[in-house]
């Protein structure tokens, strides 16, 4: 997205600068010649072609590629998401009707597993979906009440019986990128679990326009907090993951206006609040 924007702006200056230095030119002619009504009228013409003309070379040379590079990937990748659809379906109505059958504990507890298992994938389906629509189209916002939110996304982290949650929050609502934000939440609370022993805490806050999500684990030291914005950085490279959770959640503050701020000591644990007075209503 932000490249075709680039492009766009980029193909528009040449544009007007190019019709300013034509006119400017014409004018000069005209002037110096003191031309007539009719050398006026053909002068002006001649600009107005040239002008449709270096429209259409520009829109032919950048924007038409490009479409059509669009139109196939859109149609690539939906058929890549319909395929992926019928498996999840598959395996979700399966195990479905499997439990039914199954008595022994035993069992019971491998078909839960697979049912988890599609839950998340389900969970990383629906954001293949949205990461791909976001490239490709503006993302409507959403006005939502915060509170129902972050209960919902705590009580799917409570099923994985890691951590313990302590939850402080109130009625707020906002209006952003909905999923975006559900994504950008899930990462703060995967990395302070990821981060923490399975006994620590992770708290939960959400007042005066502030969301705080703070840990008791191995926090960072000053040059680490120097670099965790950064993509495919890492602290601890013993742990699972790719270095993205904190790049993304840093992208998606800056796009929806949300001031970010992450307090960390090395050994104590690491705080990161969100300040949400601009996307309050």
């Amino acid at each position: 997205m932000l490249s075709r924007r680039k492009e766009i702006i980029f193909a528009t200056v040449i544009y007007f600068v190019t019709m300013f230095t034509l006119l400017t030119a014409v004018y000069r002619f005209l002037e110096t010649w003191k031309s007539n009504d009719l050398n006026f009228f053909v002068a002006g013409a001649l600009v107005l072609l040239a002008a449709l003309g270096w429209g259409y070379v520009l829109s032919a040379l950048i924007f038409a590629p490009k479409k059509q590079m669009e139109d196939t990937l859109t149609s690539l990748t939906n058929d890549i998401i319909h395929e992926l659809n019928i498996p999840l379906s598959t395996i979700k109505a399966n195990t479905a009707m499997l439990k039914k059958t199954m008595v022994d504990e035993k069992s019971l507890k491998r078909i839960k597993r697979i049912e988890d298992a599609s839950v998340r994938l389900k969970k990383l389906y629906d954001e293949l979906v949205y990461s791909i629509h976001k490239e490709m189209h503006i993302i409507e916002k959403e006005r939502f009440n915060m509170q129902a939110l972050l209960e919902e996304r705590i009580d799917i982290f409570k099923e994985q019986k890691r951590n313990p949650f302590e939850l402080i929050l109130e009625p707020y609502e906002i209006e952003v990128d909905k999923i975006g934000f559900e994504q950008m939440f899930d990462n703060l609370i995967s990395n302070a679990m990821k981060y923490s022993s399975k006994e620590s805490p992770i708290r939960v806050t959400l007042n005066n326009d502030i969301l705080s999500v703070e840990d008791e684990g191995v926090g960072m030291e000053t040059t680490e907090l120097l670099r965790v914005h950064e993509r495919y950085y890492q602290a601890d490279d013993n742990k699972d993951g790719k270095g993205l959770g904190l790049a993304l959640v840093k992208a998606y503050c800056d796009e929806e206006g949300l001031e970010i701020r992450i307090k960390s000591e090395k050994g104590v644990g690491t705080n990161v609040s969100l300040k949400l007075s601009k996307v309050h209503v």
